[in-house]
């Protein structure tokens, strides 16, 4: 059975830090629904305000669980529900991340946490009529956004648990581009075989989240916005 959350107008006047519970992992599915609209929302609200150019279309949240996790699609964000996770992918965070109570919040940091504003950071691509000369910087761009994002919205604390888990993974997770190859035009080529895979392509993102975060040249989320436009 799928949730519907329909986002209210007058939500639009939260403040960029009302999210509660965001970045663990739901017993409560509706809670879970309630704090994503929170969140998609306050994007919304922050991204528009810093360029008035640019107008992020207004998304419905659903709980559907699928392997691909968290998505949009038609303007539909699909959020990962944990007690539905197939058991082979919940098997897979346990791994990377050290054991059970450590995959649990692993996945409760990135699916129902930080990559919610990877997703919409795609959303905010398409609207700002943006082309990437491969995947990787595709991928590379969502990732970004989301780090500035979350640090303009307070949460340090938990993108410093996101990016300690991601070093820890990368300790697991082997390098699927062969030394021989050019890593971002294989990565571009490969693209939908790496992420058939979650060993291959975690090791994309997290090593693309731990050279984001680690990079101290980087602007403030409004900077970013204001000149975000296409070439």
């Amino acid at each position: 059975m799928k949730y519907y959350l329909t986002i209210p107008l007058l939500m639009l006047g939260l403040c960029m830090n009302a999210q509660t519970k965001w970045f663990s992992t739901y017993s409560d599915s509706i809670a879970m629904l309630e704090d994503a609209s929170n969140v998609v929302l306050q994007f919304k609200s922050k991204v528009e305000s810093a360029n008035s150019k640019i107008h992020l279309p207004k998304n419905l949240i659903i709980k559907n669980t699928t392997p691909y996790l968290i998505f949009i699609n038609n303007n539909t964000v699909n959020l990962p529900f944990w007690q539905e996770v197939i058991p082979q992918q919940q098997d897979f965070f346990k791994e990377v991340a050290g054991g059970e109570s450590e995959g649990k919040e692993v996945f409760g940091l990135f699916f129902n946490g930080f990559f919610l504003t990877h997703e919409l950071g795609r959303d905010l691509a398409d609207a700002a009529g943006k082309t990437f000369t491969s995947n990787y910087k595709s991928e590379y761009d969502a990732n970004l956004i989301a780090i500035l994002y979350w640090r303009a919205a307070g949460e340090l604390s938990n993108l410093e648990k996101c990016y300690h888990y991601a070093k820890k993974m990368l300790t697991t997770l082997q390098n699927p581009v062969p030394a021989t190859e050019d890593y971002e035009q294989y990565i571009t080529e490969h693209y939908y075989e790496l992420a058939r895979d979650p060993y291959k392509y975690g090791f994309i993102q997290f090593s693309q989240i731990v050279q984001i975060y680690e990079d101290k040249t980087l602007p403030d989320f409004n900077n970013f916005i204001k000149n975000y436009t296409k070439p």
